[in-house]
C-alpha cells in the first residue's frame, strides 16, 4: 500500500487507513496538531513507517480500509480504533457491499464519477464545492477493488472487529446502516444529514478520535 505523511513534529500520531480509490487530497480540508499516517491503494498489506517516537497512538480507518485494519497485525499499543462508513466483512452481502453496491461501484466512468460521488459520498452543494475526487486513475481503482476482493477471499477467517466505536452517516447509501447498528450495537454513533463520506461534518482530524 501507498503512504502519505503529514509531520505535525507531534509526540502524537493518528493512523488513517482510507477508503477503496482514495488519496490523500479527497482529505486536504482536514487540519490537524498530530500527524498523520495516511494510507491507500490496497494492493498488499506492507509499508514501512517508524513508530517508536510516538507516545500516543490511534487509527481510523474509513469505508474499505475498515477491512484492511480489522486483518493488520501491530506490535505496539493503540489508544483507539475508530471505523469510519465500513465493517470489516467488507464483502458480506449482509453486513458490507451488497452485491448491487458492488455492481455499481466497478461500473463507474470519467463521465458518471461526479453523478456517483454526488448520489452516493455527498450530500450538499456546499460539500460538492469542497469535495476533491482523487488522482488515482479509474484502472488503478478497478485494480484496487479486485485485491481487496482477493484479501478478503483470502484473509476473512483472520478478520477481527478491533474497533471501540463506529461512526456511519445516517443516510449512507453504501452500508445498510440497519445491519450496521446490528453489528456495532451500542459502539456505533450516527452522524446527522450525513451520506458516505462524513469528513465535511468535521474540520480537524482529532475530532474523529474525539467521538470514541
Amino acid at each position: 500500500m501507498k503512504q502519505f505523511f503529514i509531520d505535525k513534529n507531534s509526540d502524537n500520531l493518528l493512523i488513517f487507513f482510507t477508503g477503496w480509490g482514495c488519496d490523500e487530497y479527497e482529505f486536504e480540508h482536514l487540519e490537524s496538531d498530530s500527524d498523520v499516517l495516511l494510507l491507500y491503494e490496497y494492493f498488499d498489506l506492507s509499508f514501512n513507517f517508524d513508530f517508536s517516537k510516538y507516545k500516543n497512538i490511534n487509527l481510523a480507518a474509513f469505508s474499505a480500509g475498515v477491512f484492511i485494519a480489522s486483518i493488520m497485525s501491530f506490535n505496539f499499543r493503540i489508544n483507539k480504533k475508530i471505523a469510519i462508513s465500513g465493517n470489516p466483512y467488507l464483502f458480506d452481502e449482509q453486513l458490507g457491499l451488497s452485491k448491487n453496491i458492488q455492481d455499481i461501484l466497478c461500473n463507474i466512468t470519467e463521465e458518471t464519477a461526479d453523478n456517483f460521488a454526488k448520489n452516493y459520498l455527498i450530500k450538499t452543494e456546499d460539500e460538492w464545492n469542497r469535495f476533491h475526487h482523487s488522482k488515482r486513475t479509474l484502472k488503478n481503482c478497478r485494480m484496487e477493488f479486485d485485491s481487496l476482493k482477493n484479501l478478503y477471499k483470502v484473509r476473512k477467517e483472520k478478520i477481527i472487529n478491533i474497533y471501540d466505536c463506529a461512526l456511519f452517516g445516517e443516510e449512507d447509501k453504501i452500508f445498510n446502516i440497519s445491519n450496521q447498528k446490528d453489528f456495532y450495537k451500542t459502539k456505533l454513533k450516527v452522524v446527522k444529514n450525513a451520506r458516505h463520506n462524513l469528513f465535511f461534518r468535521i474540520n480537524r482530524y482529532e475530532q474523529l478520535i474525539d467521538f470514541a
